[in-house]
């Protein structure tokens, strides 16, 4: 075989190669999840639990704290002026009465104020519902809805009653819409959510919350 026809067959090797090579890169990065475009209700390692905890929590407390993230859509943060010091969540199982950090997390009350004066959360489902806590507000019904804000972390600690506002994987940015109310303390959740409230009143009702019980209404008072 000539010098030419063997130096032919090497530049078709190598570019098989280099061809094989490029594909299976772009495989690659196709499947790496992002939290703009991989929705999902329940996440199963999707996020990096690990950037979210204190290297300390156990297997239940990674799947509870996943329970709480959500997709989030890159909706501008609201600016909100209206705040509030009590809400009464007003649920087809009764209602739900709340005492609300306005000091302690003034822009996610005044956020939560203005949306429940609006009757933005009027006709709204509790899409999650677990054994430890209960997860609604989502303007799409399915846990992928609602836009962006700030998270606002603080020293109040996550017990029974505690209101919390869902987020993805960034602890830097939580939802403008989903809330949750834990069923039972949930201390893992301690400085990675916002805490911007507490129940006064009707942790029965909490408790009977079903998946798909409507939010009738939110009244606030100041």
């Amino acid at each position: 075989m000539s010098k030419i026809n063997i130096t032919i067959v090497i530049l078709v090797i190598l570019g098989v190669i280099g061809m094989v090579f490029f594909l299976n890169s772009g495989n690659k990065q196709s499947i790496i999840p992002s939290i703009a475009t991989t929705p999902t209700v329940n996440p199963t390692g999707d996020f990096h639990i690990n950037a979210l905890g204190n290297g300390s929590q156990t297997a239940p407390q990674q799947q509870q704290q996943q329970a709480l993230q959500q997709t989030a859509s890159p909706t501008v943060t609201p600016t909100a002026s209206i705040s509030a010091t009590k809400a009464v969540i007003k649920t087809s199982k009764g209602d739900i009465t709340l005492e609300l950090y306005a000091k302690d997390a003034p822009k996610t009350v005044a956020n939560f104020a203005k949306k429940s004066s609006s009757g933005f959360y009027d006709g709204l489902t509790f899409h999650r519902v677990e054994d430890w806590v209960i997860q609604g507000g989502d303007p799409k019904g399915d846990g992928t809805g609602g836009g962006q804000m700030p998270t606002e972390l603080n020293d109040h600690e996550f017990v029974t009653g505690s209101l919390g506002v869902a987020r993805g994987s960034d602890i830097n940015i939580s939802n403008d819409s989903q809330f949750f109310i834990t069923k039972e303390d949930a201390s893992w959740l301690n400085g990675q959510y916002t805490n911007f409230g507490q129940v006064t009143d009707g942790m029965d009702v909490v408790n009977k919350i079903a998946i798909g019980d409507k939010i009738l209404g939110i009244t606030l008072e100041q």
